[in-house]
C-alpha cells in the first residue's frame, strides 16, 4: 500500500490522489468558515423553493409545446391560406371594380381630351404666347432699358461720391481707433485678472475635493469593500451555486415525476384503452359489418335495381298504351304522310362490350356491323 503506482506520467505517492488529511488535491481552499456555514442549509432551502417553481416551468413547456403543435400551427397555417384566398379575391375584385374602369376611362376619356388640349396648345397658345414674347422683349430693350438708366446714375453717383466717404471717414475709422487703442487693452487686462482668480479657486477646489475622496475611502469604500469581499460575494456565489444545483436537481425530479404520472396514466387508462380497442372493439366492429352492414347494403342495392326496373316497365307500358290510344284517335291517310305520334325524347344507351347492359350516362355510338359497312 505505501508503495506508489505508475499511472501514465504521473506517479501517485503513498496516500494516492488524496492528501495527507484526506483532502483532494484539486480542492481550492479560501472560501471561509461562513461560506461553509450556509452552503447546506442555503442549498436546502433553495431547492425547496425551486422544486415547485421547476415543475410548474416544465408543466407550462409542455403545455405550450402541445399547444403550439394542436392549435397555433393549424390556426396559423388556416390564417395564412384565408389570407391567401381573400388576397386572390381583393386583387381579383380591384382588378374588375378599380383597374379595369381606370383603363377604359383613361382610353376613352383622357386620351381624346390630351390630344384635344395638344392641338388647342399647339395651334392657338404657342403663337400667342410668341407674339407677346416678342412684344415684351422689344419693350424691355426699347423703352425701359434706356428709362432705368436714366433714373439710376444720379443715385450711383450719390451714393459713390456723397454717402460712402461720409461714412467711412466719419463713423468707421474713428470706431477702429477707438477699439485697437482703447478698449482691447482694457479686456486684455480684465482676461488676466480673471484668469488668475480662477487658477486659484481651481487649486483651492482640488485640495477640498481631494481631502473629501481621502476621508470617504478611509470612512465608507474601505469597510464597505471588506464587506462585500468578506461576506456579501460569497455569501452570493454560494447562492448562485445553490440556486443552480437546485435548479438541476429539480429538472431530475420534474422529469422523475413527469415519468411517473406518464406510466400511471398508461396503465390506468392507455393499456386498458388499447385492450378494449384491440380486443373488444375491433371484433365487434368487424361482426357489424360483415353481418349488419354488408346484407344491409347488399339488400339496399337489390331494392334499388327491383325499383328502377319496375320504373322501367312502368313507362315502357305507359308509352305504349300513349301510342295505342294516339293511333286509335288520330288514325292513318292512305296516300298521305303518316303523322307523327307525340312522345318523350328518348336518351339512346351505349352498350358496354361482349353484354346487353346498358351504361347510363354513357355516350350514345353508332351501332353498326362490320357487314354494312364493307
Amino acid at each position: 500500500m505505501g508503495v506508489g503506482v505508475d499511472v501514465g506520467m504521473e506517479t501517485v505517492g503513498e496516500y494516492g490522489e488524496y492528501g495527507e488529511r484526506g483532502v483532494t488535491s484539486s480542492y481550492q481552499g479560501g472560501d471561509g468558515c461562513l461560506a461553509v456555514a450556509v452552503r447546506i442549509p442555503v442549498r436546502i432551502v433553495v431547492l425547496l423553493l425551486v422544486l415547485p417553481v421547476r415543475v410548474v416551468w416544465d408543466l407550462l413547456a409542455a403545455g405550450a409545446r402541445a399547444v403550439d403543435r394542436t392549435v397555433l400551427r393549424p390556426l396559423g397555417r388556416g390564417l395564412v391560406r384565408g389570407l391567401e384566398w381573400l388576397g386572390r379575391a381583393l386583387g381579383v375584385l380591384g382588378r374588375v371594380v378599380v383597374v379595369l374602369p381606370l383603363v377604359r376611362c383613361y382610353e376613352t376619356l383622357v386620351v381624346p381630351l390630351g390630344t384635344a388640349l395638344r392641338w388647342v396648345a399647339t395651334a392657338v397658345f404657342l403663337p400667342l404666347g410668341r407674339a407677346v414674347d416678342r412684344l415684351l422683349v422689344a419693350a424691355y430693350r426699347n423703352v425701359l432699358t434706356p428709362l432705368g438708366k436714366a433714373l439710376v446714375w444720379p443715385l450711383v453717383a450719390v451714393w459713390r461720391y456723397v454717402l460712402v466717404p461720409v461714412v467711412r471717414y466719419g463713423m468707421v475709422v474713428p470706431a477702429v481707433w477707438v477699439w485697437r487703442s482703447a478698449l482691447v487693452p482694457l479686456g486684455l487686462g480684465v482676461v488676466w485678472l480673471l484668469g488668475r482668480l480662477g487658477h486659484g479657486l481651481s487649486f483651492c477646489a482640488r485640495a477640498l475635493w481631494a481631502a473629501v475622496v481621502r476621508l470617504a475611502l478611509v470612512l465608507v469604500v474601505a469597510p464597505g469593500g471588506w464587506v462585500v469581499r468578506r461576506i456579501l460575494v460569497p455569501v452570493g456565489r454560494e447562492i448562485g451555486a445553490a440556486f443552480s444545483v437546485a435548479w438541476r436537481i429539480a429538472g431530475y425530479l420534474s422529469r422523475a415525476l413527469g415519468r411517473a404520472l406518464a406510466w400511471v396514466a398508461w396503465n390506468a387508462v392507455g393499456r386498458p384503452g388499447r385492450w378494449t380497442y384491440r380486443n373488444v372493439c375491433t371484433p365487434v366492429g368487424h361482426w357489424v359489418r360483415d353481418n349488419v352492414l354488408a346484407p344491409a347494403a347488399r339488400a339496399s342495392r337489390a331494392i334499388g335495381r327491383v325499383a328502377r326496373e319496375t320504373l322501367e316497365s312502368a313507362r315502357e307500358t305507359f308509352r305504349q298504351t300513349r301510342r295505342d290510344a294516339w293511333r286509335a284517335l288520330v288514325g292513318a291517310t292512305r296516300g298521305t304522310s303518316r303523322m307523327t305520334e307525340p312522345r318523350e325524347p328518348i336518351a339512346h344507351r351505349a352498350r358496354t362490350l361482349g353484354s346487353t347492359t346498358t351504361v347510363p350516362g354513357a355516350v350514345p355510338a353508332p351501332e353498326i356491323s362490320l357487314r354494312k359497312q364493307g
